[in-house]
């Protein structure tokens, strides 16, 4: 899900400038994805709400230090993990994960846009999805983020070493180790 992909395109230029319009523009196109991811990386709302504003913070500060206006939702999320990072050291314990749960009202706007799926379907994905999340959490932090960035969100590998902090070697082999030791975790019948 790289932002950066959307027909309209981004008023980096301007925010760098200071044009207030422009950073509302980038917010409106960036809360979302940031928020889900901080609150994937640290169960906590509150927490996920408070690093979307930290990171926002940040970029208008150092704006001027982005080499590459078309990486601007990967060096946002890399600001992002850098605050999940030290929210979690703050806590005293790593960071955990967990997946976005809609509130009630809108998971049925979800539902009403697609078709309406068989109730016995619904239920049995929502199982699996709980399921899938309860053992991702079981990865070790650096794992559980190589995961979520390339499955989720779909940067490219590339990106996740940008936002990640780490050379390109080290996302491949994560991503290698967090695979087996996902499919460890889902047991013999996995495929």
């Amino acid at each position: 899900m790289t932002v950066e992909t959307e027909d309209e395109p981004l008023p980096v230029a301007a925010a760098r400038a200071g044009d207030p319009a422009a950073w509302d523009a980038l917010f409106r196109r960036y809360q979302l994805p940031l928020y889900a991811y901080a609150r994937e990386l640290l169960r906590d709302d509150q927490t996920a709400l408070d690093v979307v504003q930290e990171t926002f913070l940040n970029a208008v500060r150092h704006v001027a230090s982005l080499r590459d206006e078309a990486r601007f939702g990967s060096w946002l999320f890399g600001i992002a993990h850098q605050r999940c990072q030290q929210h979690g050291r703050r806590r005293g314990r790593e960071a955990r994960w967990l997946v976005v749960d809609l509130p009630d009202e809108e998971r049925e706007d979800h539902a009403a846009v697609s078709e309406e799926p068989d109730p016995h379907d619904w239920l049995v994905r929502r199982e699996q999805e709980a399921e899938f999340f309860e053992r991702l959490a079981g990865l070790p932090e650096a794992h559980r983020a190589v995961l979520l960035l390339r499955f989720v969100d779909d940067f490219p590998l590339e990106e996740i070493a940008v936002i990640t902090g780490v050379p390109l070697g080290t996302v491949k082999s994560r991503l290698h180790h967090a695979k087996i030791a996902f499919r460890r975790l889902l047991g013999p019948a996995s495929p």
